[in-house]
């Protein structure tokens, strides 16, 4: 497992995004390389594009498969993680609300693999921001070992939240996602009442239960992320903080106040 060396495959097939994703129908059964290429352009995988070509010149410049396989090896071992199949790509140049914080970089997690989306870094704890909490989303959802089609708004709010609290940990705060800090607490409170306290049960396969994790139409952006991480702020404040013990603590324990 460990880092793919996807940098062979865009060397190849830069300008054909679903050729690339046909290597990846291993990792996501029964899918085909289009399903699998819609699925994870949705989160901020590149489209074939003079920028995106850029982005790869970039992460090739910074050898950044080398910094995020370092990476992986240190919070494996930190962590007690699973050895899982990461990938990385360029970033997609248009914005999506999927991405983590901003233009500069996208993930997405699943119990049995990651991917991470990237331009370009000088600072190279902006990818240990992102792979940190990418990586939390894996372990806890080994912890948790439930069917995705379980999983509650509440199981969202908490997992966005606990994997952006430990890159406040582990990178300290000024590598926090911007959403972290994009509503008063007044507003969180609010918010809090008005859309998410009578929905925190609410299927992960509804339809609006990403309306109020990501937000649009009426409910404001990035809600669910912004009062996850609240919720888990909060919490801290109050309890010791263990990554380990962050990886299974069920999410309920976190509103029980």
């Amino acid at each position: 497992m460990g880092v793919i060396r996807t940098d062979s495959w865009l060397l190849d097939d830069f300008d054909n995004a679903i050729k690339i994703c046909e290597k990846l129908q291993p990792y996501f059964k029964g899918k085909t390389a289009k399903q699998i290429y819609n699925l994870l352009s949705n989160f901020g995988m590149y489209q074939p594009s003079r920028s995106s070509k850029d982005f790869l010149h970039k992460m090739n410049e910074q050898k950044v498969w080398d910094q995020v396989e370092r990476l992986l090896g240190q919070y494996k071992a930190k962590w007690s993680g699973p050895d899982i199949p990461v990938f990385l790509f360029p970033l997609a140049q248009s914005r999506s609300l999927f991405i983590r914080t901003d233009r500069k970089k996208g993930g997405v997690s699943f119990p049995d693999k990651m991917f991470l989306f990237l331009s370009s870094h000088d600072d190279a704890k902006e990818i240990e921001a992102l792979f940190v909490h990418e990586y939390h989303h894996v372990c806890r959802l080994r912890k948790m070992n439930k069917k995705m089609e379980d999983y509650t708004l509440l199981d969202s709010l908490v997992i966005e939240g606990l994997a952006e609290y430990t890159v406040f940990r582990q990178c300290g705060a000024e590598y926090l996602a911007d959403w972290c800090s994009m509503y008063t607490e007044k507003e969180i409170s609010y918010f809090w009442k008005k859309f998410l306290k009578e929905q925190l049960e609410i299927k992960k396969n509804e339809r609006v239960h990403d309306e109020l994790l990501f937000g649009g139409g009426r409910v404001p952006k990035l809600l669910g992320y912004a009062v996850g991480y609240n919720i888990i702020n909060k919490y801290y404040k109050n309890h010791n903080y263990s990554t380990i013990l962050s990886f299974e603590i069920p999410a309920y324990k976190y509103v029980e106040d």
